[in-house]
């Protein structure tokens, strides 16, 4: 449950001026999260991106194909919040989540306009998974994932991440797969993660070496895992800088308690 808190503040979502009633599908968003705390993130982030409440709360819950004529295109808002608060954040790290600068001694943007269009193309064609209609449906499952209805999936090629070009041609599942999968294996999702968990379970302000320890667990888990949130928690708790960081530095070290 700890961590699921903690979850619920990086991978966030909420009723106010979306959900309405649905009190319910909000608890059942929070199950998942709980389900997934010790699991892998690439699979927490798939089922996050699919989760209705996600969809209605980001809008990738009948986001649709361009259409010109009708002066309609992919909706980016759930691009780019994957991108900046979910994974990768708005600059490239170093794996102790210090940020990289350029020559103009500023941060280096880890993805432009052209990715998150990229982006908001892959997440085209998902709705309700019973829903009667894809565009302001009567049937509303709030606890299944989202099912794509094909002629809403932009079909061209779309550029990602790290020169990553999805082919023209896919279905919207082999679009969704493989754009989660670009994001992934970015190297900062180790650090920008790892950082976020350890402040919230443990210090506000932890040293770069912290990071650094506990995102290259988030690289491998010792047996060549990406992403295994349960060793990634057991590294961050058990470091010494957890258990030790109140004597080295008392005046910074801990966070305010909720």
């Amino acid at each position: 449950q700890r961590v699921a808190f903690a979850l619920s503040e990086i991978l966030v979502v909420s009723d106010k001026d979306t959900l309405g009633s649905e009190q319910l599908a909000l608890a059942n968003y929070y199950d998942l999260l709980a389900s997934e705390a010790f699991g892998n993130y690439r699979t927490l982030l798939e089922r996050v991106t699919l989760s209705p409440v996600m969809g209605e709360y980001l809008s990738m819950k009948g986001n649709e194909k361009a259409q010109p004529a009708k002066n309609i295109r992919p909706d980016e808002n759930y691009a780019r919040e994957l991108m900046q608060l979910f994974s990768i954040g708005l600059v490239e790290l170093n794996p102790d989540g210090t940020v990289k600068t350029g020559a103009d001694g500023l941060g280096v943007p880890t993805y432009d306009q052209s990715i998150i269009e990229g982006y908001a193309q892959a997440y085209t064609g998902w709705t309700f998974a019973n829903a009667d209609r894809f565009r302001w449906p009567k049937t509303m499952d709030w606890f299944s994932p989202m099912k794509p209805w094909a002629d809403y999936h932009e079909p061209g090629a779309k550029t990602l991440l790290g020169g990553t070009v999805l082919p023209a041609g896919q279905t919207a599942e082999q679009d969704l797969q493989q754009a989660l999968d670009s994001i992934f294996k970015h190297p900062n999702v180790g650090p920008f993660i790892s950082k976020q968990l350890i402040q919230r379970l443990v210090t506000s302000n932890p040293s770069p070496a912290y990071v650094g320890r506990v995102a290259a667990v988030f690289a491998n888990n010792g047996q060549w895992a990406r992403g295994d949130l349960a060793a990634v928690v057991k590294a961050l708790l058990l470091d010494d800088e957890a258990r030790n960081g109140h004597m080295a530095a008392p005046q910074t070290f801990g966070k305010v308690k909720e």
